[in-house]
């Protein structure tokens, strides 16, 4: 197998239902950016606020034997899900916010589903994969508790948040690129709100069309393979992003907004979109 030198994808694994449809996710992903995979199990005890720390008080040997056998089962299923993989798995003694958190920097992203079991089988209520979505130093894939992400969704679309912010153009070419690599189309969305403005309607639609005219320029360009349904609508900005994602393989938006384009302050709408979607959300971060 050939040795890659692309950045990998790093998908955290406890051994829960969730975390192996993130896997299975990732593996695909893997597959079609030709990168590694890397796989994570974090021993160390969760925190959602606060330091992490490793685990205190437990036999960490017997821990660490264990991440290795959920390591080698998840090996084989990404196996069996993409051919061809270059795969290497680390076991932590830290938690796996901060184990993810530290690996992102050198990553292409980094996967997680929205609950796992913990250590001591404890229910991780989206604390993980929150907080990547908030501090990781890459792009973050976070995969809904459903049993849509256990399967290849096919030709669906690929829907973008569309809001002329720095963070959504990066959700731009984020969604392009990904929908290229899986020969789908996207569906760009631009909302607007009369809340506080002293505009007519129409000049705010017309507002909301230049915005998404001006962050999709050059993308025809860049991908002419990959066609373009736009939305531009007044509504809010989760909301209609949820229900265009109905059918669709993949939600990306950006970690957060311009706040000053009314309805499209991408940190609230990220969050929303987050705890709602049935389908992957990529959340689109700078690398630093």
């Amino acid at each position: 197998m050939a040795t890659h030198s692309e950045p990998p994808i790093i998908v955290g694994i406890d051994g829960s239902t969730t975390s192996l449809d993130a896997l299975r996710w990732a593996a695909r992903r893997a597959a079609l950016h030709r990168c590694p995979l890397h796989l994570v199990h974090a021993i160390g005890a969760p925190a959602t606020f606060g330091p992490e720390i490793s685990v205190v008080g437990l036999d960490n040997a017997a821990l660490r034997a264990d991440g290795e056998t959920i390591l080698a089962a998840a090996e084989e299923t990404a196996r069996e899900t993409a051919a061809d993989l270059e795969i290497t798995t680390t076991v932590a003694d830290l938690g796996p916010t901060t184990v993810l958190i530290d690996l992102s920097a050198g990553a292409r992203m980094v996967v997680a589903g929205t609950r796992g079991l913990g250590t001591l089988g404890r229910l991780l209520l989206g604390s993980v994969s929150t907080s990547l979505a908030r501090h990781a130093h890459c792009p973050v894939a976070v995969i809904p508790d459903t049993e849509e992400p256990a399967r290849d969704l096919g030709q669906r679309p690929v829907v973008v948040g569309v809001d002329g912010s720095p963070r959504g153009q990066e959700a731009v070419d984020i969604a392009f690129e990904e929908a290229a690599r899986g020969y789908v189309g996207v569906i760009a969305v631009t909302t607007w709100s009369e809340s506080f403005r002293y505009i007519s309607r129409d000049e705010m639609q017309e507002e909301a069309r230049a915005v998404q005219a001006e962050s999709l320029a050059g993308q025809a360009e860049r991908y002419p393979d990959v066609p373009v349904t736009a939305v531009v609508a007044e509504d809010r900005p989760a909301r209609r992003i949820l229900a265009e994602s109905e059918n669709a393989q993949l939600i990306v938006v950006g970690s957060h907004g311009r706040g000053g384009f009314a309805g499209m302050t991408l940190g609230s709408v990220g969050q929303a979109v987050l705890h709602g979607t049935r389908v992957p959300l990529l959340i689109a971060r700078a690398r630093n």
